[in-house]
């Protein structure tokens, strides 16, 4: 096993960094770091894409951003959350599949609490930023609509063509909450299979390379055929956004009962699409494929954490004997 500090030295300063971050006591730092940042890419990129769209639409500025336009957006930046920090974390990015993999793989439970705390704040500081970045334009769209006055500001305001729709997720005023319910379930459960498609190492379709853009598109193609009636998808990206929705319009910007069902919804749903692949298309008697084999290698080699939170991997295909503890699989957003 080649390690890159062995063809490829640090600069003295970062290899002493590098020692000191990957000990056992520090290193969950570097991880929620990593969370942290994934769900920043989601949502920045989310968020800034909408922005265009609702700010567009009050100023008449129409065609600045459309639904394709923002599923992209959320696609490539779950594409880039795993492709850039997913090695660091296992690539969560999302509180239900934290949580499901407490249920199905033995997460540590502490760490787990950890993950979610700094997924939020990766969406708080993604609404943060582009509230900021756009926030002269903010304004004006702000005063148009506040030329109104405030009851039709309120009526606009906190729906998803209002300018707290832009961090917050609502519904629109002719969609029930029972629908909204089953749209989030439905379409949660279905991400959620394909997810654990893409971390079964015995899937010869879905190498680990590609994983990422299956799991962005998989985002994507729901983003665009059920936005209109209300999906959340990400109880990060929620909370974040809705949070900083408050701190800036005050509670009317929570959402009523529906902050609930975006918040939470996708979370049992998650579970329950993680027990049907379990249940009926996982199968432990099929082979590892080739690519998947050496990305599990590649993680649980790692010189320093490699022993953490471990279940056995082969060190080599045909060495069924040797082994080395596996630390991160969940590549997931």
């Amino acid at each position: 096993m080649v390690f890159l500090g062995d063809i490829v030295p640090r600069a003295r300063g970062l290899a002493n960094w590098e020692r000191m971050r990957n000990k056992k006591q520090v290193h969950w730092l570097v991880e929620c770091f990593a969370e942290f940042l994934g769900v920043f890419f989601y949502t920045y990129f989310g968020a800034g894409s909408t922005a265009p769209w609702v700010v567009g639409n009050i100023i008449k500025e129409p065609g600045l951003s459309n639904v394709l336009q923002i599923g992209l957006a959320y696609a490539f930046g779950i594409i880039f959350a795993l492709v850039v920090c997913s090695a660091t974390s296992g690539g969560h990015f999302s509180p239900g599949i934290t949580i499901a993999s407490v249920i199905f793989k033995g997460f540590p439970k502490f760490k787990a609490l950890r993950y979610i705390v700094a997924q939020i704040l990766g969406a708080y500081l993604a609404a943060t930023l582009v509230y900021f970045q756009w926030k002269p334009i903010i304004q004006t769209a702000e005063e148009v609509l506040m030329a109104g006055g405030p009851v039709v500001f309120d009526s606009i305001n906190y729906t998803p063509n209002g300018l707290a729709g832009i961090f917050a997720l609502y519904l629109l005023p002719q969609q029930k909450i029972g629908y909204a319910f089953l749209n989030e379930f439905v379409n949660c459960t279905v991400l959620s299979i394909i997810i654990w498609a893409c971390l079964d190492p015995t899937n010869l379709m879905i190498p680990p390379s590609s994983a990422p853009f299956i799991i962005g598109l998989a985002y994507g193609a729901a983003i665009w055929g059920f936005a209109a009636p209300g999906v959340a998808l990400n109880t990060a990206r929620d909370l974040g956004g809705r949070f900083f929705a408050v701190s800036i319009w005050g509670s009317k910007a929570w959402g009523g009962n529906y902050a609930a069902v975006a918040a939470l919804t996708n979370i049992p749903a998650t579970l329950f699409g993680g027990m049907l692949y379990e249940i009926f298309l996982a199968d432990s008697d099929r082979v590892v494929s080739k690519s998947s084999l050496e990305y599990l290698q590649s993680l649980s080699g790692h010189r320093r954490t490699g022993s953490q939170h471990a279940t056995k991997v082969p060190v080599t295909g045909d060495d069924d004997n040797s082994s080395h503890e596996k630390g991160h699989t969940s590549y997931t957003a």
